[in-house]
């Protein structure tokens, strides 16, 4: 008798925040890869293919994706390396620092990161004399972090795992989850785990994209598979107040479009709320954030994208026109995916990260260069994939510009940026 195979992907049922089963089917990409499984050249032409769609429930509006996939799937293997760019590498230091002085953290605290990737975060703590650990499930980047001098475990972060750090090491002062939280299913048990290790006066600082900015700005492409949940600060009130935890401040920082970094204490230590986090809650109420038309009009914006950005690209290629991505992050995978593109509109794309380099984009099979290689041949236009860091590229890529190149910005809505709007 032959054991059933289990599935690799499940439909979402019940919200993981609060129980609820009253939700809003937001929109559907249909079936899509994982955004960061990155192709060998020669690879098969089929790609496994999962459901990507969001809904919102209507009880505590957390909106998440309407099926997950195996976590076991998603990050064993992983080509998402925190990116060193100056933009992530001074936000890091911003954190440290917004934590260290608004929670009285000393030498010698014990700073716990999950999902701590390459362990630069911790790097920035470790440079103000704390004691950091990190836990992240992708062994080969626990190993570049771990060489790096930023132990590491290669594990996932649960409350067993939050057990054995308090056996071996102690409780935390301080426990990071950087862009990690809203990748994550089982968030009851990550509670429960926070709440073991932390000490009596602890943090948990929790940065997460903000909901209340990816609807206002259109920024459907940061739906894929590992990003399971997009929440609100009045969401995440409902989810720690049920595990023995408060929300006590919000800091809301622009990277990646627009994130929140939500700080939670054990409900019997002494931080107070700030005012902050009743006056984001009220915003986000007042921003119809617990209303079907503002999901609605979510929902039709998106398919203004996907009606638009092709036919644009599309038509500078039938010009003669040559268009390469720039970044190949998840974001782009799901861009090119909801839009239909691939390598017969963009002839490659632009990327530092050197995993992704000699790979192939998941879906358009979009050939991924280093930024050496695209230099020799530099395409008419980009397809910004990295909207996240215009500034930043557009400053870098001056000369490309200069020389009469053009980007392509895909979100809030498909605008083309020259050197006469940059320096404009």
């Amino acid at each position: 008798m032959t054991q059933e195979t289990k599935s690799p992907v499940r439909q979402v049922d019940n919200c993981r925040v609060c129980g609820g089963t009253d939700w809003q089917q937001v929109v559907s990409f249909g079936p899509l890869p994982l955004a960061n499984s990155f192709l060998e050249p020669g690879s098969p032409d089929e790609e496994p293919r999962f459901p990507l769609g969001v809904m919102s429930c209507r009880d505590c509006r957390l909106m998440t994706l309407t099926h997950t996939v195996d976590p076991e799937v998603l990050y064993r293997t992983y080509y998402y390396v925190t990116s060193d760019s100056q933009t992530i590498s001074q936000h890091m230091r911003y954190v440290a620092d917004l934590c260290i002085e608004r929670f009285a953290l000393t030498e010698g605290s014990f700073v716990v990161e999950m999902g701590s990737n390459t362990g630069q975060q911790l790097a920035a703590f470790q440079d103000s004399g704390m004691r950091t650990l990190g836990v992240d499930p992708a062994r080969s980047l626990a190993a570049v972090a771990n060489e790096r001098g930023v132990e590491t475990l290669p594990d996932f972060f649960a409350a067993d795992t939050a057990r054995r750090i308090v056996k071996e090491y102690g409780r935390a002062q301080l426990i990071l989850g950087r862009h990690v939280f809203a990748h994550i299913d089982d968030v009851a048990e990550i509670a429960v785990g926070v709440r073991e290790l932390l000490e009596p006066s602890g943090v948990f600082a929790v940065e997460v994209p903000y909901a209340l900015d990816m609807l206002e700005r259109n920024e459907f492409d940061t739906v894929y598979h590992e990003h399971l949940s997009y929440y609100a600060v009045d969401t995440f009130a409902t989810l720690f107040e049920r595990h023995g935890l408060r929300v006590v401040d919000v800091e809301r920082v622009a990277v990646h479009g627009g994130s929140v970094i939500v700080f939670v204490s054990r409900d019997d230590a002494p931080w107070e709320p700030r005012p902050v986090v009743a006056e984001l809650r009220q915003l986000e109420r007042e921003s119809g954030l617990f209303e079907d038309s503002t999901y609605e009009e979510f929902a039709r914006r998106v398919d203004h994208i996907r009606d638009t950005l092709p036919p644009l690209v599309r038509g500078l290629v039938a010009d003669g026109k040559r268009v390469a991505g720039y970044g190949a992050p998840a974001k782009g995978s799901t861009m090119v995916g909801v839009c239909g593109l691939d390598a017969k509109d963009l002839e490659f794309c632009l990327d530092t990260t050197d995993l992704k380099q000699g790979r192939l984009q998941p879906g358009s099979r979009v050939p991924v260069h280093s930024p050496e290689q695209a230099a020799q041949n530099p395409p008419d236009y980009y397809l910004l994939f990295a909207w996240n860091y215009t500034n930043e590229i557009l400053a870098k890529e001056r000369a490309f510009l200069e020389n009469g190149g053009r980007f392509i910005v895909p979100v809030p809505e498909p605008r083309i940026v020259s050197l006469a709007d940059l320096d404009g």
